[in-house]
């Protein structure tokens, strides 16, 4: 009699062994990476290349994250904390100042809201403070008739909106959320102190600061130069000890199997009904970026498509990258989510996150 194991169960193997050798080579240049795969709540891949890093290693992930505060709102919809559609002045009365008083969660979620800049004299250390000011501010357009990516003020606003309904930081919420999932200490909006120990030091390329100052530019209108990500502040604890969920500190398997709670059940526990699930992911709006440019589709708190694909090539597919070459992204129609976070952390680097996650559908999706 075979003793090889059934072929799905070798296949998954394969792919394990696979990821693994690529990684293994990608790590002269990355330094350090992370990879998981979760498919129908089963954890298929956990690959790690690098010195000292493990599948508990945190990495501050940048936008990566979005995905978590995003979780957290779709959650609380779910449960009736929340609601898409009714306008936030009834929770946020503030909120309603020149005309946004029709503005919805579902507004915030699609970055069509209107609120992109953060204020100019924004410091990582003030940042907490400055929801009380977008919600005086006034919109660049009239809420949910145009959009573009709200790099900063996503969290902000999410966060605030969670807050003014719980009463409790997004940070608490977000514990609560997902310790049925086991996921206490592997994602985070702020780094907790007992947490330092385990957050990977990031590296920028060489060249990094013509790239920056080129992003610099290109975001200046809605990102202060002191809120740009750089490796040298963020590799201290006690700045990513300031909540920003427009972040993520987190690891792979982590983020991963978040998604996975979100599309599905894992370990027994779904995160919302499984009828919530097509209107969470699928299309909310398709616009094109006013700052950026370029064609978007918004789920409800995520792109669609993944990353390295249009939606039109993907559109079962949403999540969110970010910047330094994070990634994590779920396919509703396969089963399958996907992370994958680096040391390396390169702004415009974002080639092995499309390599390994293109590598994991072929295989699985």
């Amino acid at each position: 009699m075979s003793n090889d194991p059934p072929p799905l169960r070798r296949s998954r193997m394969e792919l394990q062994d696979v990821v693994q050798r690529r990684i293994d080579e990608l790590v002269e240049t990355e330094l350090g990476l992370q990879v998981a795969v979760y498919r129908h709540g089963e954890l298929v891949v956990d690959a790690v290349a690098g010195e000292g890093v493990t599948s508990e290693t945190l990495y501050f992930a940048a936008s990566t994250g979005k995905g978590a505060s995003a979780t957290v709102a779709n959650v609380l919809v779910d449960r009736g904390v929340l609601d898409y559609d009714r306008p936030l002045v009834e929770i946020w009365p503030e909120f309603g100042a020149h005309g946004k008083d029709k503005a919805t969660l579902r507004h915030v979620l699609t970055h069509s809201v209107g609120l992109p800049a953060l204020p100019p004299d924004t410091t990582r250390k003030t940042l907490p403070e400055q929801a009380e000011r977008l919600a005086a501010a006034k919109p660049w357009w009239e809420p949910g008739t145009k959009m573009t990516y709200h790099a900063e003020t996503f969290g902000l606003l999410v966060g605030e909106i969670v807050r003014r309904a719980t009463g409790r930081s997004i940070s608490d919420v977000l514990r609560d959320i997902v310790t049925p999932l086991g996921l206490q200490e592997n994602v985070f909006f702020a780094l907790p102190v007992e947490q330092r120990h385990r957050l990977a030091e990031l590296v920028e390329p060489d060249g990094a600061e013509e790239t920056f100052a080129m992003l610099a530019g290109m975001f200046e209108q809605v990102v202060p130069r002191a809120m740009q990500p750089r490796a040298a502040v963020l590799n201290r604890p006690e700045q990513l000890a300031i909540e920003d969920p427009s972040s993520g500190i987190l690891n792979a398997r982590g983020i991963a199997k978040l998604y996975a709670g979100l599309i599905g059940e894992v370990d027994g526990v779904r995160l919302v009904r499984p009828e919530a699930v097509p209107v969470i992911t699928g299309p909310a709006l398709v616009a094109q970026d006013e700052l950026l440019g370029n064609p978007a589709t918004m789920a409800l708190g995520y792109a669609i498509g993944r990353l390295g694909s249009s939606a039109e090539e993907s559109p079962a597919s949403f999540g969110w990258p970010g910047m330094g070459g994070s990634v994590a992204w779920a396919d509703t129609r396969s089963g399958v989510t996907f992370a994958l976070t680096r040391t390396l952390f390169d702004p415009t680097g974002s080639g092995s996150a499309v390599e390994i996650g293109n590598l994991v559908a072929k295989a699985l999706c």
